[in-house]
């Protein structure tokens, strides 16, 4: 079924397909993309924002990378985190609810990257992610999951907790609840109607602030994710802002880290390991 926040995103995409080259797709389609220098913007500067992203995130969820690692990106775009991602891990799956973003993807891994690294897979139902069980070493997501519909947002938690092997570690990204959501919530519901109206739809998912109003499509809690997933996850963590109040879950580690936006907060777990049929059995037994 096609959600109502997937329409900025299928617009960009035509847009992208329109565009000679991925300079000119950030350049014209800076109402998704761009949230540094706007519609100056050329890859190369955008690509470089990524750059320094991808080596802080490393450090601060302490992901596991170098030769031999593998790690699945969840909305990637046109790769603009992508490439230093090739850079870190032997295989990087990119996947992503547009085609032609993909392509664009390739194409900037193939300038600022390493493309023999990559693979692609679109998740065209935005939910489900075809990739083999346990793939990954590291599956990541950034500034995705907060545009997809509720269901769909914790539906791509369950397949990334699925497409890590045991003991393999996710990082996701989220948005919350803040104060301004009074006006921003109602705000997008009514932006997401309008781009489904005949006519004026297209041409209002490509008004930059209409688009940044209407994408974020979902706001949920830690608690919600951890109903969902935590049974399957050890050593989890919540990273948050500073400026936001520990969300003081039990058996779950709270930390912070600056580059967190006051509105998101992470999920940095590890994928627990099955215990072996034989252990449970000499458990049960010798209790």
């Amino acid at each position: 079924m096609a959600r109502k926040q997937h329409v900025p995103w299928r617009a960009a995409g035509t847009a992208s397909e329109q565009q000679p080259s991925a300079d000119d797709v950030v350049r014209e389609t800076g109402w998704v993309f761009n949230n540094v220098t706007g519609h100056d913007l050329s890859l190369a500067e955008f690509v470089s924002t990524g750059d320094h992203e991808v080596g802080a995130f490393l450090q601060a969820f302490e992901l596991p990378s170098g030769e031999g690692r593998s790690i699945v990106e969840i909305g990637s775009g046109i790769g603009r985190m992508t490439a230093a991602f090739t850079r870190h891990y032997r295989h990087v799956i990119a996947s992503d609810l547009d085609a032609a973003f993909l392509e664009r993807c390739r194409e900037t891994v193939a300038q600022f990257g390493i493309p023999g690294r990559l693979s692609t897979v679109s998740v065209p139902d935005g939910r489900t992610l075809d990739i083999a069980d346990g793939a990954a070493d590291v599956v990541f997501s950034y500034i995705t999951l907060q545009h997809c519909h509720r269901e769909d947002a914790i539906a791509l938690t369950r397949e990334a907790v699925r497409v890590a092997r045991p003991g393999g570690r996710i990082a996701l990204n989220y948005r919350t609840w803040v104060d301004s959501d009074v006006i921003l919530w109602p705000a997008g519901k009514v932006v997401r109607a309008l781009w489904k109206v005949p006519l004026i739809g297209g041409a209002l998912a490509r008004w930059r602030v209409a688009a940044r109003v209407g994408w974020q499509a979902n706001r949920l809690t830690p608690m919600s994710v951890l109903q969902a997933v935590g049974p399957q996850l050890a050593n989890a963590r919540i990273v948050r802002s500073p400026q936001r109040r520990p969300y003081g879950l039990a058996g779950v580690t709270d930390a912070v880290f600056e580059g967190v936006n006051r509105s998101h907060w992470w999920l940095v777990a590890d994928v627990a390991t099955p215990v072996p049929a034989s252990v449970a059995a000499s458990t049960a037994t010798s209790s």
